[in-house]
This record gives structure tokens, C-alpha cells and sequence, in this order.
């Protein structure tokens, strides 16, 4: 029986430059910082409020889970900023909006009333784009 969600992998250009995003700019904790070979680089982030989900900053590159083809598509779509990866939920959006903003993350749109909630789009240094929502109550 399946229990729960541990990982989930955003695919990064640059591993080093994604780290200092998430923690610096979305205030995210490392978990997980390890090479695992020569040319494998494992790190995992957590949000603030939701420690045990692991976010894998995840290399794009040939191995066992791409061929090199398959590689430069994937890498080709998350630079043109046609991947998104998925929706941080925050009790103040319009206070998370600023103050993300200030810390340079570049909104796709603003907060806006949405029949769920309010939600705001942004992106990450990679170019993979997430929903920021305050659900209603």
C-alpha cells in the first residue's frame, strides 16, 4: 500500500544557481546535498511549512532516466519556460508576494481573484513556472 509522497523531482539547469533560488529566494531548507558518483549531484529542499516533501533539484542530463535526445528536448522546454511544476499554497499571498518579489522572483502575473482563491504566477531561475495560491477559506 502506497502511504505517502517523499519526492518530487523540478528539473533544474543549473544545480548550484537553483539551490541558492530556493533557499535564498523562496526561503526553502537543504535536506540532502550529496554527489553520488562522479557526475551525479543529489539535492533536496523542503518548504517552510512542509518538511517532510522533498523537492529534488534534479540535473538535466543523459543517464538512466534520459537518453542524451531526450535530455536537450526537456532541457530545450524548461528554458523556453513551458514547464510547470506545480502550487505553493501561503496564508497571506498579497505579504508572500511582495516579499518574494522583493528578493527578485519574477512574476508571470500578480495576484488575482480566482474562483479557488488568489493566485499569483512566478518562475523559477531554470524558467519553471508555479502557482502561488491563498485558498478561500
Amino acid at each position: 500500500m502506497i502511504q505517502r509522497l517523499s519526492h518530487v523531482s523540478i528539473f533544474v539547469l543549473d544545480q548550484d544557481r537553483a539551490l541558492d533560488f530556493y533557499t535564498n529566494k523562496l526561503g526553502f531548507t537543504v535536506k540532502t546535498d550529496a554527489k553520488m558518483g562522479d557526475d551525479f549531484r543529489w539535492i533536496t529542499v523542503t518548504a517552510p511549512g512542509q518538511p517532510d516533501l522533498e523537492i529534488v533539484l534534479m540535473a538535466i542530463a543523459p543517464g538512466p532516466a534520459f537518453d542524451a535526445e531526450s535530455a536537450a528536448k526537456l532541457r530545450e522546454l524548461v528554458e523556453a519556460g513551458k514547464m510547470g511544476a506545480g502550487v505553493w499554497n501561503t496564508s497571506d499571498i498579497h505579504a508572500t508576494y511582495e516579499d518574494l518579489k522583493a528578493k527578485g522572483v519574477e512574476f508571470m502575473k500578480p495576484p488575482t481573484e480566482e474562483f479557488y482563491g488568489i493566485e499569483a504566477l512566478f518562475r523559477d531561475d531554470s524558467g519553471n513556472w508555479f502557482s502561488l495560491t491563498q485558498h478561500k477559506d
